[in-house]
């Protein structure tokens, strides 16, 4: 039997993670055609079918998730070592694949990236957008960036923003015409704008006070997917928003929207840079790391940097 080469069964990993020819292939820079008939081609050298194809969907055989068994470990060995020679080489290259809510991405992109690409510039980075939390290791990134209660358990977690919290804002023409609820159940009673999220269900509102805490899904005859939209809803007066304040600060100072509620709107844990502690650390993400740890991100002075497990 004619061996397969390394980079067919680097293809093959990568199909088979992917879960399609399409993204694969995008990811590859090669044309899904191509990929393909690579794949049929170590298909024929094994002497065995390692991938289940339909109209919709690729996915591994038996045999073929037995071989993925056997060759992940190598293949993640063989990164680590080219890693560990960047190390040594001291110039952190490769790309760095990094999945993040549009929120944290902004927030990223201003205070973190500009620094990062402009020190390692043989670093490929690969920011990817999306509401959804998303298995970072089953979907192929380095890291995330979520709020920290959203960072899973058994990732090394490092803090990336200062606290922050949720606060419900409405325009001056809605209070005047609606009044200001002085405590969350008076919600029941207005206008709220409320958000959709990937998932499908509603987000629900939470607020607390010396330990009582509140959770609903005020009533609210618009409902929308983008936090952008919804300030910008707010804005014309169509109803409270419940939103990051951070998101809001500009328009809270120009008069443009009302903070509401603030004593029932403690801050927030912050958002976290977290990643997988069983795997070998790649120098790219190391290097962003420090730098995350040496910056004071939160933008309000001195702060704990602390890396969890």
């Amino acid at each position: 039997m004619e061996k397969p080469s390394l980079a067919d069964l680097e293809a093959f990993a990568l199909v088979a993670a992917e879960r399609s020819f399409r993204r694969a292939a995008d990811l590859m820079g090669v044309s899904r055609s191509a990929l393909s008939h690579r794949m049929k081609k170590l298909e024929q050298q094994m002497g065995v079918r390692l991938l289940n194809r339909t109209t919709r969907s690729v996915s591994p055989t038996g045999a073929g998730l037995r071989l993925l068994q056997r060759i992940e470990p190598v293949l993640q060995n063989l990164n680590a070592a080219i890693d560990t020679l960047a190390d040594e080489r001291g110039t952190p290259s490769g790309t760095l694949c990094i999945n993040a809510d549009k929120g944290a991405a902004r927030m990223i992109l201003d205070r973190i990236i500009p620094t990062y690409l402009e020190r390692y510039p043989d670093v490929a980075l690969d920011l990817v957008c999306d509401g959804r939390l998303v298995d970072i290791v089953e979907q192929g990134f380095d890291a995330g960036v979520r709020l920290a209660e959203a960072v899973p358990q058994d990732m090394i977690a490092v803090r990336l923003s200062d606290r922050f919290r949720f606060l419900a804002v409405a325009a001056p023409d809605y209070v005047n015409r609606f009044g200001m609820p002085a405590v969350p159940d008076d919600l029941q009673n207005h206008r709220s704008i409320r958000q959709r999220l990937p998932s499908g269900k509603r987000y629900r509102w939470e607020f607390e006070k010396r330990g009582h805490e509140i959770a609903l899904d005020p009533p609210g005859s618009l409902t929308l997917n983008d936090n952008d939209l919804i300030i910008e809803a707010a804005i014309r007066g169509l109803g409270i928003a419940y939103v990051p304040e951070t998101t809001v600060n500009d328009h809270l100072a120009a008069g443009r929207l009302i903070a509401l509620l603030e004593d029932w709107c403690p801050p927030d844990s912050g958002l976290m840079l977290y990643y997988p502690g069983h795997r070998h650390v790649p120098a790219a993400l190391r290097a962003l790391i420090d730098l995350v740890k040496a910056s004071d991100v939160g933008g309000t002075g001195p702060r704990p940097t602390d890396e969890v497990a």
